[in-house]
């Protein structure tokens, strides 16, 4: 079955030749000029990839993928005409998977979206069947493997994106390891890491942000100046 792209635009010359290209590329396109139409086409159709401005009407690109990140298995690309540094790190800490600045070129974009339906697909084929549910206990925490749900010692629940709940359950299953950057990025995304890549730092920040909430858990992933991360706590497993 071919990949089946969202194009979130709002500028309509631009909707359409986005949707021709890649009907040329011979993917299913869909196309939303907002986050309602957005929103109304997912909940109909299986997506496997979201190109989407930043710039939109009512919640704006950045807003909308917020929504994204809680679902499985599905790719984000901004293509946008802000170009600032602070939009495309902010972008990346939200869980997309790249960010394109306009005007775009028609080949590398066709390019860089089949890698992404690659490793989606990869992703997907990897982990066909349901596991055994884990929960991972560390200083007053809990961590789910199911529900990618993390609890703090006072019971507070957050539903960790993918990407991030990956890169946790990779430290607390090699707690007291340095974890490169190359690693991490290859058990979150499933790809190898690029130049100047900041996926893995953002996804880092976000996950230290819970822990360090509670005083007595503010360190629990350390950096190890030019080599990685470490995680230095101690942790169990009960299998449910």
């Amino acid at each position: 079955m071919n990949a089946r792209l969202l194009i979130v635009e709002d500028e309509v010359v631009t909707r359409q030749t986005l949707t021709r290209l890649f009907q040329q590329e011979d993917y299913e396109v869909f196309d939303a000029a907002d986050g309602l139409q957005m929103e109304n086409i997912m909940r109909q159709e299986r997506i496997d990839v979201v190109i989407m401005d930043v710039n939109l009407p009512g919640k704006n690109g950045l807003e909308l993928a917020e929504s994204l990140r809680e679902r499985d298995n599905i790719g984000l690309i901004f293509l946008t005409g802000r170009d600032s540094e602070d939009d495309r790190l902010l972008a990346l800490e939200l869980g997309a998977d790249d960010y394109l600045i306009k005007p775009y070129n028609p080949k590398e974009l066709t390019i860089r979206v089949r890698n992404l339906c690659r490793r989606i697909e990869a992703s997907r084929n990897s982990n066909p069947v349901e596991t055994d549910s884990v929960q991972f206990h560390f200083h007053g925490w809990c961590l789910n493997s199911d529900s990618r749900c993390l609890y703090s010692p006072d019971n507070q629940m957050f539903r960790l994106p993918k990407s991030e709940y990956r890169a946790l359950e990779l430290f607390l299953n090699n707690a007291g390891r340095i974890l490169d950057r190359e690693t991490l990025v290859k058990r979150m995304l499933d790809r190898e890491l690029r130049p100047n890549d900041r996926t893995v730092d953002v996804a880092i920040r976000r996950i230290r942000r819970h822990f360090e909430s509670h005083p007595e858990t503010p360190n629990l992933i350390t950096t190890i100046h030019g080599e990685g991360y470490r995680f230095i706590g101690e942790v169990t497993q009960e299998a449910q």
